[in-house]
């Protein structure tokens, strides 16, 4: 028999496949064979790439959600100090008027009194040099 009739039936080698990245099973998941499969292999620097990404999306809203947390604050407290700032200016003109200056005057006992001259205007004239 020639080399050439060889009975083809017997032959067994198989061609090589490469094998093509294929849907896991959770046993492969589980025990860890699925990332020495070249395919993940070759995708490790982008999934990395979206590993980090994901930690950035999630520290700035982290951050931004603490930014409008303490800006509301922020809008609080101004209203509170708004509100105390109109009391105590309207309480200040209430005291500021004579006839409550000369009640305290009276309850502090203090030896001042209310002038009876009108103020008079003091005219400079021009200087000479």
């Amino acid at each position: 028999m020639d080399a050439d009739d060889k009975n083809i039936e017997f032959v067994d080698e198989e061609p090589v496949k490469k094998r093509a990245f294929k849907g896991g099973s959770v046993k492969d998941f589980i025990d860890g064979s699925v990332l020495t499969r070249d395919f993940v292999m070759r995708q490790l620097p982008f999934i990395i790439f979206l590993a980090i990404l994901a930690i950035l999306y999630i520290g700035n809203r982290y951050h931004a959600e603490k930014l409008v947390r303490r800006s509301g604050e922020l809008q609080t407290e101004l209203k509170e100090l708004r509100a105390e700032a109109i009391t105590v200016s309207a309480e200040l003109v209430h005291l500021s008027r004579q006839s409550e200056v000369l009640k305290l005057l009276r309850k502090n006992n203090l030896d001042l009194f209310e002038s009876v001259e009108p103020p008079q205007r003091i005219v400079a004239g021009k200087r000479r040099r």
